[in-house]
């Protein structure tokens, strides 16, 4: 049985897989008809590309997000596709947080004030004031495990949390236009692509903040990037439409805080997230049901 990956993969855990053969492009150029399992880290998995894989068996997503992989296509052809998740709850909720006290507290404008050599006298200038996250609200669009890890943290930080889901919490326009903050921990799916369209970014208050470690296409992002131009709110993003584009007219804007996708990038999470892809592996190998098979 072969084994193919779109990239090695970190941690201790990658060693108990032998013969893994890394593919040089994706997809494959050619025709790999003596892969049974392809494990993949946010790449198009559809039906062109499956078309490669004639004898796949098996799609090991690294990650907890799938949307990158037709689940459907793979069903219809009695392939089974698994994900990581519960790993990586921990790192997502502390870069969201992160994120938060860099856009409130302008951490990236400030760090640029001081490299720039404008820092001259005194220490309390009006242009670097930034807002407490005590007091303030912040609103949970989403709140399954990454939403309520984030909600523990924000509480020991003096936060007021409210959330919104599909069976409880505040409505969703309700939740826009009462939170200081607001962050996405919602799956990217039919349901949820444009969710924050230019209609509900409107009803986000002057000041407020936009978090999202999510997945990019959650929001209407021409919309939010009119917003971010007209410095009405600010926002941090780790996540983009079309990565790695990331629309040009936010990088020159002191109101936005821009990370690479990073939301699960620690030395330990990622290890985990491998051991998670490897056990998975095993026990497929092995005839054993998948640990975390995605049923959707």
């Amino acid at each position: 049985m072969t084994i193919a990956a779109t990239q090695p993969f970190p941690g201790p855990a990658w060693e108990e897989l032998t013969g893994v053969t890394v593919l040089e492009t994706w997809p494959p150029v050619e025709s790999l008809p003596s892969v049974e399992v392809l494990l993949e880290a946010v790449v198009p998995v559809g039906p062109s590309e499956l078309e490669l894989l004639p004898d796949l068996r098996l799609v090991g997503n690294y990650g907890v997000g799938y949307d990158n992989v037709d689940v459907t296509a793979c069903r219809e052809r009695g392939i089974a596709v698994m994900n990581t998740p519960g790993v990586l709850d921990a790192a997502v909720a502390e870069l969201t947080l992160a994120l938060m006290l860099a856009c409130r507290r302008q951490l990236a404008a400030s760090d640029r004030f001081v490299r720039d050599g404008q820092w001259r006298t005194g220490w309390s200038r009006p242009e670097r004031l930034g807002h407490d996250l005590a007091g303030s609200t912040l609103g949970l669009v989403g709140f399954g495990r990454i939403g309520r890890q984030v909600e523990r943290l924000a509480t020991a930080f003096g936060m007021r949390v409210v959330h919104h889901r599909r069976t409880d919490g505040l409505p969703l326009d309700e939740l826009l236009g009462s939170a200081d903050v607001v962050s996405l921990h919602v799956p990217l799916t039919a349901e949820t692509q444009g969710l924050l369209s230019r209609e509900r970014l409107a009803l986000l208050q002057d000041g407020a903040t936009l978090i999202n470690t999510a997945r990019g296409a959650i929001v209407d992002e021409q919309a939010l990037v009119d917003e971010l131009v007209s410095g009405r709110i600010s926002a941090g993003l780790d996540v983009f439409a079309d990565e790695p584009r990331v629309p040009g007219r936010l990088l020159g804007l002191p109101n936005v805080v821009l990370t690479p996708h990073i939301a699960s990038a620690t030395v330990e999470t990622r290890a985990a997230m491998t051991r998670v892809l490897v056990d998975n592996v095993l026990a497929f190998l092995d005839g054993r049901p998948l640990p975390n098979e995605v049923v959707a």
